[in-house]
Order: C-alpha cells, then structure tokens, then sequence
C-alpha cells in the first residue's frame, strides 16, 4: 500500500517521504547546538499518526474528516521513553501543550489516554532512530528544569521549521523563494569598507576622533570567546556601528550564522534597519515588527518568507516580539527560535528590558548562551546592574575603552531640577524657547500642552497618531531643526530613543533616571554648544497622576537624586538600578514563570498565555484619513482580512485602552470593522482625529498611557 502525507492534484508525497525529508532538516537545525540526533528522529516520527487507515482515507477521498494524527507520535515516545519529543510531537500542530493530568484533553497527560486510530503500519516502512547523545551536562546547570523546558522549545522549533518547510517544497514543486542573504565574511568586507576612512582619525580631542576610539576597540574585541558583553556607550558615541562592528567581527571569528537587534521601539528599529541596510545591502537585513509589511510586491516575497523563520544575516525586531516567541507555545512563534543558535544578539537599549519578566528573561538568555553558541551584548547609555541575574556567567566584558572618561568627555548638558509647575506656566516657559523639546508622562497631557502652545512651528508627537502621521511629523520636526527653524516639539516618551533629534534645550517630567538620561540625549547631541548652556529641565506638573507603572521608577528616582548632583554620573546609575530591582522584589517574575517548569512537567500553553509583556487589553482603532487607508479599509470589508492586508492597515492604526474605548464607543464614534476580526473598530467621527495631535483625549478623565 502506498502511505500518502499530503496530495497537490495528481502530484503526491508520501509519509516516507515527508519524514525523512523533514527529519533530514530539523536534525541539520539541531546539529547547530549539538543535538542532531534529536532533531532527526522527531521529523522521523512527527507523522507516523498518518500511516492509519483513517488518515489515508480522509487524504485520498479528500474529506473534512478530523483525524487526529499528531497524539500517535507523542504515544509512541512516551512508550519507548523519549521525553522532550512527546512535547514536541503532540504540539506540532496545535502548540506545546502543558503537562496537565489525564482528565485534560489538550494536555500532555490527556494525549497519553486518548484514544487514537491504529498506527503500526508506520513499522513497515519506518523504524525509529536512535538517540545517543545528552540535551546537555546537567551538572553545569543552576536550573535543569529551565534548560530542559528551553531544550524542549528549540527542538519543537526546528521539527516545526522542517514540517513546513518540507511541506512548503512539495505544494510548491522545489518552486521556493526564499533567500537567505550573503555570508558574513562578505557583510564584514563591506563594513570595513565603510568605516576605512573613519579609522584613520587618531585624534581624542574631538567627537569623531572618540567614536572612532569605541570603534576600533568594539572591532578588537571582536576576537573574544563567546560570552556576555556590555557596549556602555554615552550618547552620541556612536554605539549603533561600534555595536554592528563588534558583532561582525565576532560572528566571523566563531563562524556564526546572523545577528540579532532587539530593540524596545519600533522607532529605533527603523532607524536602526536604515543604517544596515544602506552599508549591508537590502536582501541582507530583515526588519520584523507589526509596522512593516513585507508582501506589497513580488520583489519583497523572499522577505516575508524570511520573517517567518528569521533565515537572514542581519534581523532587526522588539523585546516582544524576541521574548514573546522564546516564551510562546505556538509554532507560528517558535519556528524561528531555533535560528537564534549561534548567534550575536544586541540587546540595544538594554536597560529597556522587561521589568516584571526580568528573572525569566535573563534566565532565557544564560540559557543561550551557555547551551546555544550565542553571545550578548548589553548596548545602553544607561547599563542595567544585570551581574546578580546571570549567575552561570562569570564575567562581564566592557566593550567601550576607558568608558568613565568616555562619559566625562561627551558630557553636552546640565540637568536643572525646577520643581512642580503647572501645564500653564510650562507652555510660559515653552513660548519663550526656540528649539525646544518638552517630554511628558501621558499622550492626555501631551495634548492639553499642545493647545496651550499651538502655533507656527510648534508640534505634538504620541501614539495618539497612527504610524503613518507620525513619520510625517517626525520629518518635519527634523527639516526644521536642520533649517534652524524654530521648533517646540510636545511628545511622550516614544522620542527618547532611536530618533535623532538635536534640541537647545530639553524639559522632561519626572521619571526612571534612565528615561530622564535618554530624553537628555536629545539636547546638543552634536556637542555644538558647551554643557553649561544645554539644558535638561527635570519637572513635574502640579496637578499630576502618577500612571501605576511608572510609580516604583519615579520613587526610586527621588529616593537617588538625593545622594547624587549629577543623574547621569554612572554611578548613579548602577545605583538607581539596583534600588529599583531591589525595589521590584519578587515581582521581577510576577507571573511566576519560572514556577511553570518542575519535575519534568513543563506548563508551554499557561506561560505563552502569561508571558506578555504588554499587559493591557487594547483595542486597534482604524483612521480612515487618506485615500490609501480608504482602499486598505474596503479591501478588508469586501475580501476579508489577510496577513498582508492587516500589515498595511497598521500604518493607519492607534491602540486605546479601557475606559477611553468605552467613551468614544459609548458616544457613537466608533464602529466593529467586521464581526470576524476581534477589537478592530473604525473612527467614524472623524471629528475626533486631529491633524495635529491624532485621536483627541479630551474626552478621558482616566489617567492615559505614557507613550
């Protein structure tokens, strides 16, 4: 009899054949952290379920008969004691599942008792691969479990990766897009011969002559053993190229395979994937993040391919987006995950990681560094005081030379505390400015400031405004402070990072030190005019409302302004992060993630479900302003939506939350887009959407979010 796995018209590939093509593949991913063994033998037994009579009628009668083949495989390791693959195995399809107990269908537990359709024909074609090699020394380890869980994660991804891949082959005939971008021995070359010039320029004295000093010393480290490092380089140093410098040099030396910047804002990232691409070449670097879209021509396709499993030498993404998919059960999220072996990953911003999840992350990220070929680098103005986080690793290395001197020596502002003020003696302040920027805590007071201030050249910038608006107004704050135009900018804490921005003077409301270094990095970043004449206002309003999540910041923060003149000295800066973890306590996991993996019994589905670190609900609210959002708008209305469709949408898309939702719904200004998409309403009072200032606030007497 002739076993079928899947059928394209006439054309079919058998289970045999579908096994070894994916065991041949995910046992290739696995060999990457030395565990090919593994892989091989989950491709071979993922789909043996298939070799019952029922499968091959419902595949060659083509019904829509529910035949569950993926428990068969999941029975049969748990029978011949193959831990770790049952997981797999059972949750190829439908994710990781918890360990559960039997009375759970869904769970691991439940699998084991659930009545399948015979399988055993899958002995006469099949026989199971051997295993002989250990996950890892077990005696290394502070967290077994951990690892094991970890272990258990990234070889569902490669089985998960080879099933669709192989899959992919076969529906398409071999006729596969995908590319996986030059070497990078090759991306190295290039950025040598960028940076040739800059080399050359010995001279300390000057701005260029200290970035080419981090440079040059990033290049030479490159040359280390793998580990854990930090890039602690003040602002305008020229962290981003040092970063790709170091990374590239390093992945050359240990033959790595890509990069990763991970990075908080979808801003920076923008920025960010800009510089690569104009050194490394378009079809080397891979952005993936909700704002990019990467099907809007065929010359893109190879792209969106790339996002599915991050199959580029240089990828680009957020702390979500990274963490989420190393935590989530699902394998639309994890197939890429075992594309992060042996890797550089740059965590840019790194004081930037999240908070209430800090345990298990750092605890993710020993794991892939001590188990998967990866190095760190920790890359900030303000480093985190992460040393007591990873207790595996033993050493830190500094990347930056003579790094206190570096401070000292970009040091272009002098922070000013002016105490409590109200919104209207603020905008007093702000008139008299002439390029000024004014960061506050919440998009509703960004707004009120903005009203008061409104006028030529003044402007608002928040995620009150759909992606698109902003980029506009970001190149017009731009072209104006290039002019030397006068230019007041009211925004929320989306400008502290990644935008490039050059102010005379920068007021920012109280918060974490580090958000108040940050926004600091936007007054005289050129280093044009003396610290003394650059400002940084630290205030607070009179009438402000703490938002809940910045309340431990800004504690901490008047807590150490107290002991220290200058926030920005680097000792600070230690400080105040280990007050604040101090501070935090347990709840530096306090989803208890770290709980979920015991004794063997690993719970994927609860922590993919927990594990967000966006915590609030919100709501997508589509604004329907320009032609192009019309025509998006009408596609998803008459043909339904699509991974492309919702991609492009999300340039036009503001998120709100709660209380405000229920106003403006309440009040008629919104309507469902389409019972089919879940908190996806259109703007239809588009008196509600200002030109200046997105989506009005007016309206909520709640306390907004900060961004």
């Amino acid at each position: 009899m002739k076993y079928i796995a899947h059928k394209d018209g006439e054309r079919e590939q058998t289970i045999k054949e579908h096994l070894i093509g994916t065991a041949t593949l995910a046992g290739q991913f696995a060999e990457k952290f030395g565990s090919k063994d593994w892989g091989y033998c989950g491709g071979m037994l993922h789909d043996i379920g298939k070799y019952s009579e029922e499968f091959q009628k419902k595949i060659n009668e083509d019904t829509n008969n529910m035949v569950d083949h993926a428990t068969a495989g999941a029975q049969l390791c748990k029978k011949i004691n193959l831990p770790v693959l049952d997981y797999c195995i059972a949750g190829h399809h439908a994710g990781l599942p918890d360990y559960g107990n039997t009375a759970e269908r869904s769970s691991l537990c439940g699998r084991y008792k659930k009545k399948i359709y015979n399988y055993e024909a899958y002995q006469e074609e099949i026989k199971i691969p051997e295993i002989y090699t250990e996950p890892f020394d077990i005696n290394t380890l502070s967290n077994p479990d951990f690892s094991l869980s970890t272990f258990t994660r990234m070889i569902y991804s490669c089985l998960v990766d080879a099933d669709f891949l192989d899959t992919e082959y076969f529906m398409k005939n071999g006729l596969v897009e995908r590319q996986s971008g030059q070497s990078m021995n090759i991306l190295l070359k290039k950025l040598e011969n960028r940076i040739s010039d800059w080399l050359k320029n010995n001279d300390i004295d000057t701005v260029n002559g200290r970035r080419t000093e981090i440079l040059r010393n990033c290049i030479e480290e490159g040359k280390r053993d793998r580990g854990i490092f930090r890039l602690t380089v003040p602002t305008g140093g020229g962290k981003t190229i040092a970063s790709l410098a170091f990374a590239l040099n390093h992945a050359v030396k240990h033959h790595m395979d890509r990069i990763i910047y991970v990075v908080p804002y979808i801003s920076v990232i923008e920025q960010n994937a800009e510089v690569f691409r104009e050194i490394l070449g378009n079809e080397n670097v891979l952005e993936n993040h909700s704002n990019v879209d990467y099907e809007d021509s065929e010359e893109l396709r190879p792209m969106q391919l790339a996002s599915e499993n991050w199959d580029k030498p240089i990828v680009v993404t957020t702390n979500v987006q990274f963490f989420e998919s190393l935590f989530s059960n699902k394998s639309s999220k994890c197939r890429k995950i075992h594309n992060i072996t042996n890797s550089v990953i740059i965590l840019d911003e790194a004081q930037m990681l999240p908070m209430d999840y800090l345990i298990p992350c750092t605890a993710m990220l020993q794991e892939l560094v001590q188990n998967y070929k990866t190095s760190i680098v920790l890359c900030t103005a303000t480093q985190p005081s992460l040393d007591n986080f990873f207790g595996q690793i033993e050493n830190f290395v500094e990347l930056c030379p003579r790094m206190e001197e570096q401070f000292e020596f970009f040091r272009r502002v002098t922070y000013q505390n002016i105490g409590n003020i109200s919104k209207e003696n603020m905008a007093e302040r702000l008139k008299k400015e002439q390029r000024a920027l004014c960061i506050v805590n919440t998009r509703k007071r960004a707004q009120e400031l903005y009203q008061l201030l409104k006028s030529e050249g003044v402007y608002h910038l928040s995620t009150t405004m759909y992606p698109k608006h902003r980029k506009k107004v970001l190149a017009n704050v731009k072209e104006r402070l290039d002019n030397k135009d006068r230019c007041i900018l009211i925004a929320t804490s989306l400008v502290e990072a990644g935008v490039d921005f050059d102010f005379l003077s920068v007021y920012r409301q109280i918060a974490g030190v580090d958000s108040m270094i940050q926004a600091a990095g936007r007054c005289n970043r050129n280093g044009k005019k003396s610290a003394e004449e650059s400002k940084v206002y630290i205030y607070d309003f009179e009438d402000s409302k703490v938002i809940p999540s910045q309340q431990k910041k800004i504690d901490v923060t008047k807590s150490v302004v107290q002991d220290y003149e200058d926030i920005s000295d680097l000792e600070c800066i230690t400080d105040y992060f280990k007050r604040l973890y101090k501070f935090h306590g347990r709840n530096l996991d306090k989803k208890d993630i770290m709980k979920e993996f015991h004794d063997g019994k690993y719970n994927f589905a609860k922590v993919a479900k927990e594990f967000r670190l966006i915590e609030q609900e919100t709501k997508t609210i589509f604004i329907c302003k320009e032609p192009e959002a019309k025509e998006i708008l009408d596609e998803i209305k008459t043909k339904g939506t699509s991974k492309e469709r919702m991609r492009k949408a999300g340039q036009y898309c503001v998120q709100i939350y709660g209380d405000f939702f229920g106003k403006l719904n309440g009040a008629g200004m919104l309507q469902l887009v389409s019972e089919d998409i879940q908190d996806f309403y259109e703007l239809v009072s588009m008196d509600q959407y200002s030109e200046d200032y997105g989506l009005d606030y007016a309206m909520d007497n709640g306390i907004a979010i900060f961004v």
